[in-house]
């Protein structure tokens, strides 16, 4: 789908890129679609391994994503996804506390779910998002145009 754009921010995003044939996000229109990120470090692509700080990266993991993909970071998320291994009453309470934080001035929709297993052997929650980012997708078109016609030029 090449009329579509899509990012990997640099470290963990690249390399899961190549290791998993995934992207972190893509733009649709006035929307990012984020993949859900875990608790790993971006630089180094090691999982925290305690619940609560592993839900505190995610969170930091999320906001990174967007705005590597242009957006504004959590302030426009409206669609929220989690899974968790295990969902327990400190889960929730690590989410709840991060919405306050990431996103003091709206609540967004939330679809919490317990698993089984997710994609990593360490990972034990991935949070996947949808932003509404207008104006970025106005900028990113532009950016999209702008390259097209040095192409055409070269």
């Amino acid at each position: 789908m090449s009329q579509l754009q899509y990012y990997a921010y640099p470290g963990s995003g690249e390399a899961k890129r190549t290791q998993f044939s995934y992207s972190q996000a893509v733009r649709v229109a006035d929307r990012i679609e984020c993949a859900g990120q875990g608790g790993w470090d971006p630089t180094t692509d090691k999982f925290h391994l305690e619940i609560n700080a592993q839900i505190d990266q995610a969170f930091a993991n999320v906001d990174l994503n967007l705005r590597h993909a242009g957006g504004k970071g959590w302030s426009q998320v409206f669609r929220v996804n989690s899974y968790h291994v295990p969902l327990n009453n400190e889960a929730l309470a690590a989410m709840v506390r991060n919405f306050k934080k990431w996103m003091p001035n709206h609540q967004p929709i939330w679809t919490c779910v317990g698993v089984s297993r997710l994609g990593e052997d360490d990972m034990r929650v991935e949070i996947e998002v949808s932003a509404f980012d207008p104006e970025g997708a106005v900028a990113a078109r532009d950016e999209k145009q702008g390259n097209l016609i040095l192409q055409i030029r070269e």
